[in-house]
């Protein structure tokens, strides 16, 4: 099959003015006439929606961490189908990935190196130009020799402040033989509103979101290079799209029994569910199930659920409406005690507690929810303590943590799994009642496809069980 040609969007460190210079990129491009194919290095969920906005088509995450390496090429070629370029945005700084003591590579894991070397696309470096003159040669000097298997092909200077400043910044990039890409003027940022985990997700801001995302294409189409982009643009893979079918083929996992129909898996959306990877609904779809979005703060459970995913989100800024809808809450409770299966991340951990900020929840889980005084973030090296309808006693797997909420009041349960601290303590979290499993942890469905088969083979069996008389 023929590659599509890529770029891999970079910075020195985090906020450069990656995301705004991305997703505008993104914009120019297709309104220029291109299928671009928007991509997101990390565990991020919220750059992505952006990203979708962009481009008319989904926004997709590469993370070794979560996938494994050797499903980020396949993920690639799977997620840019049908188009003739793709938009890949970096995680931090250029060689910011998982903090490994170990490691002794000048590439970390997780990094946008990592997947800039992967894909053999080259890397444009956006540089805050705030505070740089001349000077700007050495960073500029590092950053592309301090790995030969990473290509700087460009940068793009953001936040020049005079005609004479740009000026002095691309001597500098010619004196390292680097090409200016564009320069965008420092000017009032455009106001895309934030809050404790960065952006607010672009299902949430709405309208607002729709005109920033615009506003971030006109800036970018009046001040960068396009054709220059596209002429970069490289991607030296091959190999087989990532296929939802052939993964759960490969598990041995069988997740419909002879006879049965796809049951209906009901997946938590709308403005406080909005943290969920593409691959997921792909999965859960292959599998056999039929899945059905619904949202939480004004719609029921879709007639004939047999499984309930309840994703990532900001359950937290919604908690009073998510609270009103109190028949929905109550349906859930029951489902749960009849063994509907349930499988609840993060936001969906925090919405099947008593309590979330002192609104009532589901009260599947024993325990009370609030918003904490610190972010939890990081990657977990998890070992599953116990049975659920996705993971067996002692499989290990990989997940993210980010939250700023935490639990408190909670009774004993049995916990999902446990992972070692960089402390050196042992976390055990999460819980498993019923059929639910709930937790913090963030994991990436396309790493673990025999989980999503095992959950739609639980939720058949529920159907089975539970079908009218």
């Amino acid at each position: 099959m023929v590659t599509t040609p890529a770029v891999v969007i970079a910075a020195p460190a985090s906020g450069s003015g990656k995301t705004t210079l991305a997703t505008g990129l993104i914009g120019a491009l297709r309104r220029a006439g291109h299928r671009v194919a928007p991509f997101k290095v990390g565990p991020d969920y919220i750059d992505p929606g952006y990203h979708g906005l962009a481009a008319g088509r989904p926004g997709r995450n590469l993370d070794p961490v979560l996938v494994g390496a050797e499903r980020v090429v396949p993920l690639y070629l799977h997620g840019s189908q049908g188009c003739d370029l793709a938009v890949v945005e970096g995680v931090m700084g250029l060689f910011d990935g998982r903090i490994d003591e170990h490691n002794t590579e000048p590439i970390a894991e997780g990094s946008t190196a990592q997947i800039a070397a992967m894909l053999g696309a080259p890397v444009i470096l956006v540089v805050d130009a705030r505070g740089h003159s001349q000077s700007l040669a050495a960073l500029l000097h590092g950053f592309a020799t301090y790995d030969s298997g990473i290509r700087l092909g460009g940068v793009i200077l953001n936040r020049v402040g005079s005609e004479r400043h740009e000026q002095v910044l691309r001597a500098a990039c010619a004196r390292v033989g680097l090409p200016v890409l564009g320069a965008l003027p420092r000017m009032a940022e455009l106001v895309v509103p934030s809050r404790h985990l960065g952006l607010i997700p672009a299902v949430e801001h709405g309208a607002a979101a729709r005109d920033a995302v615009e506003a971030m294409t006109d800036l970018v189409a009046a001040h960068v290079d396009l054709a220059a982009v596209a002429a970069l643009a490289t991607a030296s893979v091959t190999g087989t799209p990532w296929d939802a079918a052939e993964e759960l083929a490969a598990t041995g996992e069988s997740a419909l029994a002879a006879g049965d129909s796809g049951p209906i898996v009901a997946v938590a959306g709308g403005p406080a569910f909005t943290f969920g990877y593409a691959e997921h609904r792909e999965l859960l779809a292959a599998a056999g199930a039929r899945v059905e979005v619904f949202d939480p703060l004004h719609e029921q459970l879709p007639s004939g659920t047999a499984g309930l995913v309840v994703p990532g989100g900001f359950p937290e800024e919604h908690a009073a409406d998510l609270s009103a809808n109190n028949g929905l809450l109550s349906a859930i409770a029951e489902q749960a005690r009849r063994g509907l299966p349930i499988h609840a991340e993060c936001a969906g951990l925090l919405y099947l507690t008593r309590t979330l900020d002192g609104h009532p929840m589901a009260g599947v889980i024993d325990a009370e929810a609030e918003f904490g005084p610190r972010l939890t973030l990081g990657y977990r090296d998890a070992v599953v303590l116990n049975d659920s309808p996705l993971w067996r006693t002692g499989e290990r797997l990989r997940g993210h943590e980010f939250h700023r909420t935490r639990l408190v009041a909670a009774a004993p349960a049995p916990n999902a799994w446990a992972w070692r601290a960089p402390s050196g303590e042992t976390v055990r979290e999460g819980a498993i009642v019923h059929q639910v499993h709930a937790s913090y942890l963030h994991t990436h469905p396309a790493g673990n496809p025999g989980a999503m088969a095992r959950f739609v083979a639980a939720a058949a069996d529920f159907a089975r069980t539970h079908a009218p008389a």
